[in-house]
């Protein structure tokens, strides 16, 4: 059977997270059936990471079986055309070989939190970033940001609820920018590994936002690593500031697509 990557784009408001369910509206489950509009029958389909609820991607992965040969524009055209009017989008489709995993083949997971510091609350970015009232220090949360990096043991940025067999992670990049946007100052956080732990962006974000308040400093983030206990973390932060950028692979299979 033909195998395809899909590159999707969707805001995760309406959704209960990727992961089909049953009672639930899901990403995946309006994939899987747009997918049944176009070949009936079952279809379950493998994703880079299982976003939750409310979590946004403008570069999710997933790829799908088919039982006939797609022209993989021709596909990607019909598969948004079944997907509306919800706010899901493939937004790049390329024939892959019948082992290529959109999970196990990855290499890299790429996300960006979005955090608009200003004292009225968000209009146009409503439901699309993280809104506090007070400013924040950028160089505080860059020197926070870098005690992340590397190999640690992240179980106080651990959901309790992570499945994950190891707590022990290796972070390679972390990194805090600020944007002059129309809604305010904005914050974006910058965080790459091979994988991540059940909630570990957001809880980073919680942490350095704890830091650029001033409440805590840099060594604090050094501290609560070492402390290996979730009692030690920052607050959680909201899921509607969350994007999954992108997923690497050893080769792009998207980079011969228009």
């Amino acid at each position: 059977m033909p195998r395809y990557a899909l590159k999707i784009e969707y805001h995760g408001a309406p959704f209960s997270g990727w992961q089909r369910q049953t009672d639930h509206p899901s990403v995946q489950g309006a994939v899987e059936a747009a997918l049944a509009r176009l070949q009936p029958g079952v279809h379950n389909i493998a994703a880079a990471g299982r976003t939750d609820a409310g979590v946004h991607a403008k570069g999710q992965v997933a790829h799908c079986d088919m039982t006939r040969d797609w022209d993989p524009f021709r596909l990607s055209e019909a598969l948004n055309y079944h997907l509306k009017p919800q706010p899901v989008a493939i937004t790049a489709c390329a024939r892959v070989s019948d082992d290529w995993h959109a999970r196990f083949s990855a290499t890299e997971r790429r996300y960006m939190f979005r955090l608009i510091s200003r004292r009225a609350p968000l209009v146009h970015d409503a439901g699309l970033a993280w809104h506090i009232r007070q400013p924040l220090d950028l160089a505080a949360m860059q020197a926070g940001a870098e005690r992340l990096v590397g190999q640690h043991d992240f179980t106080t940025f651990r959901s309790t609820l992570c499945q994950a067999k190891s707590p022990v992670k290796t972070l390679d990049e972390a990194r805090v920018e600020q944007v002059e946007g129309t809604s305010g100052p904005e914050f974006r956080f910058h965080f790459r590994a091979r994988s991540f732990l059940h909630n570990q962006v957001r809880s980073f974000v919680g942490t350095l936002e704890r830091v650029g308040s001033k409440a805590w400093s840099p060594q604090d983030v050094t501290n609560a690593i070492d402390a290996r206990d979730r009692a030690a973390c920052g607050p959680v932060c909201p899921p509607e500031g969350l994007y999954l950028m992108g997923v690497g692979y050893p080769q792009d299979p998207f980079s011969e697509t228009p």
